[in-house]
């Protein structure tokens, strides 16, 4: 039996994640209760419909119709902004609850990947606690493993599945054969992506939490600004069934790693060993593999959204301040986040898969091969299937490692060719250090 003060808890936001955080907190109330030594309770929500039906038991909870009020409600210890978006009342509610000294605990990454500085200097100013373990792959306790399992580490690089549609576009593309369009349309039936998308397919959502993670594992402020951002809207069923000639799966990959330019933050489709590990995570589920000096490669994998996953997240935060846990928003003190300099996208080193669709005529090779070598492109492998004189074939290479500058002033060089009748497809290649 608890013999503490409960905690009093008030939820802003009732959509998917906020039910299922009541629901959870109201299902496992017991359990939690065990695990903490005091009991969490919702004392108060707030929602935008008061009217709706949302099959919840909110007997005996307050309901506040202007969520900011919960800032001001003394009968609350912590809230939940469940709300979403970067400003707006999901923004004044935070700074306003944070400047009473109160707890929160929000899946919002927008607001973090734009705020997260600002936010965490006012926690610290009024010993409040921020936390934010639902707003990075929901179900996967990736930041409690960044911030507590790592600390005594070094982080060389992470690099993740953040999205869950894109994933699932991707993985849906590679086992039907079935081209972007198409199957985005079966996501938005399925529920899996929004009627626009775009905030998910083209690497919006997925760059916020990269921002948040590398803000994390560098010890930096959140710099949304500084990420290279190309979604997948331009990968297709020809270049996936390339990457699996070749040995290799289209992922969308956000990767984070300190370089001597600086702060790399990148979030691209990149083609990743089939073999490897973050390769054969299919479906809607996310992955992060973490690489770091004493504990090596450590893979999280697990579903990144839904009411179940990301409310499991949210009342693991809310059982840290149960127990009282004090820890800085982004693991060390606000003022010690550096503003590390930012590594700019042209002096990345890597290898490449370019794709060319070119007229089938003598000397057409040749001409690509001359503008690689004036660029300093070297090829590593290359595909050209058949014959089909004077008609579109399609030529596929993969370069050894060069700097991007070298292999964009090269494609832009090949791009200009007579013969060559599409603008060239680059996916970069991205090999872990788990790679032989």
């Amino acid at each position: 039996m608890t013999t503490a003060a409960p905690l009093r808890i008030g939820i802003a936001g009732l959509g998917t994640v906020g039910a299922g955080t009541v629901r959870l907190l109201r299902t496992h109330a017991e359990l939690l209760a065990q695990r903490t030594g005091r009991s969490l309770q919702v004392a108060a929500v707030s929602a935008r419909d008061p009217s709706r039906s949302r099959d919840l038991d909110l007997v005996g909870i307050r309901w506040q119709p202007d969520a900011r009020a919960l800032a001001e409600d003394a009968e609350v210890d912590v809230v939940c902004e469940l709300i979403g978006g970067s400003d707006g009342i999901a923004l004044d509610l935070t700074r306003a609850v944070l400047r009473r000294g109160r707890h929160v605990v929000t899946a919002n990454k927008a607001m973090l990947a734009l705020h997260g500085a600002e936010l965490a200097r006012l926690a610290e100013s009024t010993s409040a606690q921020l936390r934010w373990e639902a707003a990075v792959a929901g179900g996967i306790p990736i930041i409690r493993s960044l911030r507590e399992g790592l600390a005594a580490n070094r982080i060389l690089r992470l690099s993740g599945i953040l999205n869950g549609t894109s994933n699932f576009i991707l993985s849906t593309m590679r086992e039907t054969g079935r081209e972007f369009a198409d199957v985005l349309a079966e996501a938005q039936t399925l529920g899996y992506a929004e009627a626009d998308p775009a905030f998910d397919v083209d690497g919006i959502d997925a760059a916020h939490k990269l921002a948040l993670l590398a803000a994390l594992a560098f010890g930096g402020q959140p710099r949304f600004d500084a990420i290279h951002i190309e979604g997948i809207r331009h990968v297709s069923a020809m270049d996936i069934a390339f990457a699996e000639q070749l040995g290799y799966r289209i992922k969308l990959l956000g990767v984070a790693r300190m370089t001597a330019a600086g702060l790399e933050q990148r979030l691209h489709p990149c083609m990743v060993p089939a073999r490897d590990p973050i390769g054969q995570v299919d479906g809607v589920y996310n992955a992060v593999a973490v690489e770091a000096d004493q504990a090596g490669l450590v893979m999280h994998e697990g579903r990144g959204a839904g009411a179940g996953p990301t409310a499991s997240a949210v009342v693991g935060d809310l059982m840290d301040l149960a127990r009282g846990a004090v820890i800085p928003t982004f693991g060390i003190t606000a003022a010690s986040l550096a503003d590390h300099p930012i590594a700019p996208m042209s002096s990345h080193e890597g290898s490449y898969y370019i794709r060319l669709i070119v007229l089938d005529e003598p000397g057409v090779l040749a001409d690509i091969s001359a503008v690689l070598r004036d660029h300093e492109v070297s090829i590593e492998s290359l595909i050209q299937r058949g014959r089909n004189p004077g008609q579109p074939v399609p030529i596929v290479l993969t370069s050894h490692d060069t700097t991007e500058a070298r292999m964009r002033g090269a494609l832009e060089r090949i791009g200009a060719l007579p013969a060559v009748l599409e603008p060239p497809r680059m996916i970069r290649i991205e090999r872990s250090s788990a790679e032989p």
